[in-house]
């Protein structure tokens, strides 16, 4: 395990000489690293330059799959809530950070009202997905 984070951690200090936030982030698969990545926002010009955005579409294609099941991240920093939610989707099955982060903003809230609406779009969505599993 701290081989990975040592490696997560070189990425960040290679972040921090391109005077971007300074994060890291290393995938592994079979005790193996598939892929490993650091924050590029600033020279991308994008949000979505997080590094574990990075290091996940380096994993994906590497593998030739967006399911990175049997994978798990090492990576220097807690994952916002964008990043952690992408992690979630591409099926990584453990997520190993050496610091948390101070700056987790809650702004998301659910809406307590609307039961007929919400559940006539738990409806929708449960009858995509059993028309999408009967399609395969």
């Amino acid at each position: 395990m701290e081989k990975y984070i040592q490696v997560a951690y070189k990425e960040a200090l290679k972040a921090y000489k391109k005077n971007e936030i300074p994060v890291g982030a290393v995938i592994v698969k079979n005790n193996k690293i598939i892929a490993k990545s650091h924050n590029n926002r600033q020279k991308k010009h994008t949000i979505l330059g997080h590094a574990e955005i990075n290091v996940i579409l380096k994993a994906e294609k590497k593998l030739k799959d967006w399911r990175l099941d049997d994978c798990e991240m090492y990576v220097t920093l807690e994952p916002c809530e964008m990043c952690e939610k992408i992690i979630n989707e591409s099926r990584i099955k453990k997520v190993y950070y050496l610091l948390n982060s101070e700056r987790n903003k809650h702004i998301f809230v659910q809406i307590n009202d609307c039961n007929d609406l919400k559940s006539a779009y738990q409806n929708i969505l449960q009858n995509f997905f059993k028309k999408m599993r009967s399609l395969n």
